[in-house]
């Protein structure tokens, strides 16, 4: 069979009988990938908004988790600081303690003595009151 000459010289006539420079098949196959191609850009597009909507999304929790840790942060701290000042204030409460046994003991000897002086005083009296 003998090729068309038009064929030959790359000319083709498509299936509305026009003059064409393409091959029909050519024709169509670059009509599909033109047409997956604008499929795959929009689908490019749609997972763009999605890996944006993550992003975000992501961007939020890692503030939410930077609040909470610092408010951790405060929190622990402000144990500590607690804690310190229970400590301080066992230590002066100790050494009030310390202090109010020491004032107790120098009362009690006090009192003996004053006991000794009222019992003296009072075999002075005596004494006197039978001499008389």
């Amino acid at each position: 069979m003998a090729k068309d000459p038009l064929a030959e010289a790359g000319l083709h006539f498509d299936e509305l009988n026009k003059l064409r420079v393409l091959d029909p098949e050519v024709g169509q196959k670059t009509t599909e990938l033109k047409e997956e191609c604008k499929e795959f850009v929009d689908k490019i597009g749609q997972f763009q908004k999605i890996v944006g909507g993550l992003i975000e999304l992501v961007d939020e929790l890692a503030k939410e988790a930077e609040t909470e840790k610092m408010k951790a942060i405060g929190a622990r701290n402000l144990l500590k600081s607690v804690a310190k000042q229970r400590e301080a204030q066992q230590m002066q409460l100790q050494a009030l303690i310390a202090e109010k046994k020491m004032q107790l003991e120098r009362y009690r000897i006090e009192y003996e003595a004053l006991s000794k002086v009222e019992a003296e005083q009072s075999e002075f009296i005596d004494q006197f009151i039978l001499q008389k």
